[in-house]
């Protein structure tokens, strides 16, 4: 097709069809093999030699002319064929699959079959950590229940709402240094001393009016500035927590948390060093906040999250109060994180400021992209998985190198499904569209 222009001097033919064609290399499925080549190429020299002062260059060059550099760029290539030339696989593992699906689906329309699902995820959480190493079960408490405990509550911030918050570990701190005030372990002394049980509770709400009071006057801004704001929170807390010996011990932290305790008349026990009685504490709670989570789901403040996060110009022209149902869930999502503080503080029987580093705001954050923002077994699973990663990667790779593994696999995530393992069905009918 050519559209034929006149001119008075001369005649210039203009092909159309060549303007509108893509270039090969512009095309996406081009592109996502760049990305995986470059990401490769960045593993690299990311887990590669050591600089030195004395040769600027002496890293680049050790890492690249290493076998390494073939072996991750050979890795990207094989996720790129699998991904963008397994037709036929994807399509016989779907007619493999179809049975499963179907099964699902009549299992999801039977709320007594989901419910004998659940039981049954549930008595393997209890039991099978019984046959599983007391390292194991370290993991376990100190990453992966703790992890998935941040990640629920972030997820009604992020998921729910669509509020970016790069400071919510803040509020994890101010749950553990609750944890240590009202057991009486900080230079200040509570008017009461009480029970770690007790504790949670209090953390949960000292953790709400904190998020109350954080997103009270911000909660107006949206996007980027929201995030720097949060993010400043998160570095006054950390400050005050390390610059205040009278108050929070300063840098030296807090010692002699006492343990989780119950003592009601007969009925007497300690938790101690054990790290199952911390699992199954930490489980528990996780149920706890499951529910109560789903039931905010799929009620009004639910669906007014869900509206506030698609478009909150439209939401307030109908009336909505945005910044009341945002506060809502900033402090909705603070409280989960102060109880998360507490198991942790009273776990360990020691914190400082840098066990709240900003660090793990980045990563709870990265739990819920990777797991399926929105989605309560999106983000079970994937914070789950991505607090695992590390402790099942600790035989093969290098202590310092095994975040950047992290990073790897969730920039792959983005390359292909960038929804999340699990998205929510909102999310998904509306990339579909």
């Amino acid at each position: 097709m050519s559209t034929v222009l006149q001119d008075r001097p001369k005649t210039v033919v203009v092909d159309v069809a060549r303007l509108r064609r893509t270039r090969w290399h512009q095309q996406p499925r081009w592109r996502r093999l760049g990305a995986l080549l470059a990401l490769g190429a960045l593993l690299t020299v990311m887990t590669g030699e050591q600089g030195s002062g004395k040769d600027l260059l002496y890293s680049l060059r050790g890492s690249l002319t290493s076998g390494r550099l073939w072996a991750f760029l050979g890795l990207g290539v094989a996720a790129w064929l699998l991904a963008e030339l397994g037709a036929p696989v994807r399509t016989a593992l779907r007619r493999a699959v179809r049975p499963a699906a179907r099964a699902r689906t009549w299992a999801a329309e039977r709320r007594a079959v989901r419910l004998g699902g659940v039981l049954v995820v549930l008595a393997l959480l209890i039991f099978v950590p019984l046959t599983l190493s007391k390292a194991t079960n370290q993991v376990l408490v100190d990453w992966v229940g703790i992890y998935v405990l941040l990640a629920l509550g972030l997820n009604v911030v992020i998921g729910w709402a669509g509020l970016l918050d790069l400071g919510f570990v803040a509020f994890f701190a101010i749950g553990g240094y609750s944890a240590a005030f009202w057991t009486g372990r900080l230079p200040v002394q509570p008017p009461v001393h009480l029970n770690p049980f007790l504790v949670i509770p209090v953390a949960m709400a000292t953790c709400l009016v904190a998020g109350v009071l954080l997103g009270g006057p911000t909660l107006r801004l949206r996007g980027d500035y929201l995030a720097i704001v949060t993010l400043g929170f998160h570095e006054v807390i950390y400050l005050v927590a390390k610059n205040s010996d009278g108050l929070t011990g300063g840098s030296m932290g807090v010692f002699g948390i006492p343990h989780f305790s119950i003592d009601l008349g007969p009925i007497q026990y300690r938790w101690k060093l054990d790290p199952l009685d911390y699992w199954w504490l930490l489980l528990g709670l996780v149920v706890a906040v499951v529910l109560v989570l789903r039931r905010l789901e799929h009620s009004k403040v639910g669906r007014t999250w869900i509206a506030i996060r698609e478009d909150e110009v439209a939401a307030a022209a109908h009336g909505v109060d945005t910044v009341r149902y945002k506060l809502m869930a900033f402090a909705i999502g603070a409280s989960t994180s102060g109880a998360a503080g507490v198991v942790y503080a009273s776990k360990v029987g020691f914190i400082n400021p840098e066990n709240f580093p900003l660090l793990y705001s980045v990563l709870v954050l990265a739990y819920v992209i990777f797991g399926g923002m929105g989605s309560v077994p999106g983000v079970l699973l994937g914070a789950g998985l991505l607090a695992w990663l590390p402790h099942a990667l600790k035989d093969v790779v290098d202590q310092k190198d095994r975040f950047m593994y992290l990073g790897a696999l969730l920039v792959a995530m983005m390359i292909y499904r960038p929804q999340g393992l699990l998205p929510a069905r909102r999310r998904t009918s509306g990339g579909a569209k």
